[in-house]
């Protein structure tokens, strides 16, 4: 992973996913060198607990959305104290889906613990375990970029901070510049 290459120490925090993020990091040898920890929030109370998801975003928005992913994101960076944190949230299915997300209606973000954050999403085709698989190797990309590259290059110019502006028109990626990430990228 790139995050060992440059030193950067990551966190997960999983809803749809359940752990699956987690478990595809620790599988391969040499993880705990930069995987420091996650938290499978499954339920708003913990979303809202261990990540300090705004209970506001979750009755605005829902926990399948842009928002709410980015903190999510956001809030496993601060609580690990990791460079760069992924979060997923999303309807995996069979169940759950509705007209406006659909079963496999998936939100993924990466965060610094400084709030910079991007976000995306996705609407997976597949049974509840293609739409798992797929959105981990999504997030484990977006988290890859992010690492490699910053905000300089790759697909993270043109950056903006995500902050408490939740009143804005919520866009499919969120692109942030200046975290910790940008400066460990650099070296």
């Amino acid at each position: 992973m790139a995050a060992a290459r440059r030193g950067i120490r990551v966190a997960t925090a999983e809803s749809c996913t359940g752990g699956l993020l987690a478990k595809t990091i620790t599988d391969l040898p040499g993880a705990s060198a930069y995987f420091v920890g996650g938290v499978i929030a499954y339920a708003d109370d913990v979303k809202v607990a261990h990540l300090c998801v705004d209970r506001a975003s979750l009755e605005e928005y829902g926990a399948v959305s842009r928002v709410v992913a980015l903190e999510m994101a956001a809030g496993a960076a601060r609580r690990f104290g990791a460079d760069l944190a992924m979060a997923v949230t999303g309807i995996a299915g069979p169940d759950g889906g509705t007209p406006e997300k659909p079963v496999g209606t998936v939100w993924m973000a990466v965060a610094a613990p400084d709030g910079t954050a991007r976000a995306r999403l996705e609407r997976f085709e597949g049974d509840r375990g293609a739409v798992r698989r797929m959105s981990v190797a999504t997030v484990l990309e977006m988290a890859a970029e992010a690492a490699t590259y910053g905000p300089e290059g790759g697909d993270w110019s043109a950056c903006e901070t995500h902050g408490t502006e939740h009143a804005r028109p919520a866009a499919p990626e969120e692109r942030v510049a200046g975290s910790p990430i940008d400066q460990r990228a650099r070296r």
